[in-house]
């Protein structure tokens, strides 16, 4: 019996295994479309501002923002999610697919598009808005490239655009850290285990499949509201907004689930 153990590039491998998707396939996503809308509508997006939705997955938030009326593109670091995502858009055309009730209107195939990019660098192309959803942020091996990656987001900004950080709020994950639990997903028990150790918040993701043992870690960084406010200060940004939920209710360090920040290219004094 053989066991893959991928930790060197995990973000890369295992967000493009289909197991990542198996095994967070009950994600809340109306919710996650409902946050968007409220999201959308307090930043007072004109319907032809252009979103760029970096670190879209399969692009499903993607769609919901398209089906919003926005111009949409969506970029991931995974060729196989982004081909995922394109396939979609083809099955919309040919009417192959049902999307339910995401969204508010028909998906706009003029103003929609997916490609491939490495969050660090700069899109080669300016917007209305910049959104990384859904705690798409702090994976990286050097923790050089969280500011790499909010400097890119400013260069890809228009001068009055927004960008638009979702992440968890860590202070509350430590305190209410599951050590082991399991769950079982189209036939597949995944056995996690989490811990805080320098600084990350690690889960360690085991189970088997056909004879096949798996084993991969996630690994993110556990940044505070203080540790993007750095950030921001030394990229030229500053903060507008901090919301604790997908309500957008103000944040509490000791009780909100998430850490929302919005933020603008700062003004010249």
């Amino acid at each position: 019996m053989s066991e893959t153990n991928d930790q060197t590039t995990w973000y890369s491998s295992w967000f493009d295994t289909p197991y990542y998707h198996i095994l967070y396939r009950d994600r809340d996503y109306i919710e996650a479309g409902h946050f968007m809308k409220r999201l959308t509508q307090r930043l007072e997006l004109d319907q032809q501002a252009h979103i760029l939705d970096l670190a879209c997955g399969r692009g499903r938030h993607s769609i919901f923002l398209n089906r919003l009326g926005y111009r949409v593109t969506g970029v991931d670091l995974s060729e196989s999610s982004i081909a995922f995502a394109k396939a979609k858009l083809d099955h919309i055309k040919s009417g192959n697919l049902e999307l339910g009730e995401l969204g508010t209107g028909k998906v706009q195939l003029d103003r929609i598009q997916f490609a491939v990019h490495n969050m660090t660098q700069p899109y080669p192309e300016k917007f209305d808005a910049i959104f990384n959803l859904f705690t798409s942020f702090g994976y990286f091996d050097n923790p050089d490239d969280n500011l790499k990656t909010i400097q890119a987001i400013k260069q890809s900004l228009k001068p009055d655009g927004y960008g638009v950080i979702d992440f968890f709020n860590s202070h509350k994950v430590i305190e209410n850290l599951v050590a082991y639990d399991e769950k079982t997903e189209k036939g597949i028990t995944f056995n996690q285990s989490r811990r805080f150790e320098d600084g990350h918040i690690y889960k360690d993701i085991r189970f088997e499949e056909d004879g096949n043992k798996f084993h991969f870690t996630e690994r993110v960084q556990a940044l505070t509201l203080e540790d993007f406010k750095s950030y921001f200060a030394t990229a030229g940004l500053q903060l507008v907004a901090t919301y604790g939920d997908y309500q957008l209710e103000p944040f509490n360090k000791k009780t909100s689930d998430r850490l929302i920040l919005v933020f603008q290219i700062a003004k010249a004094s």
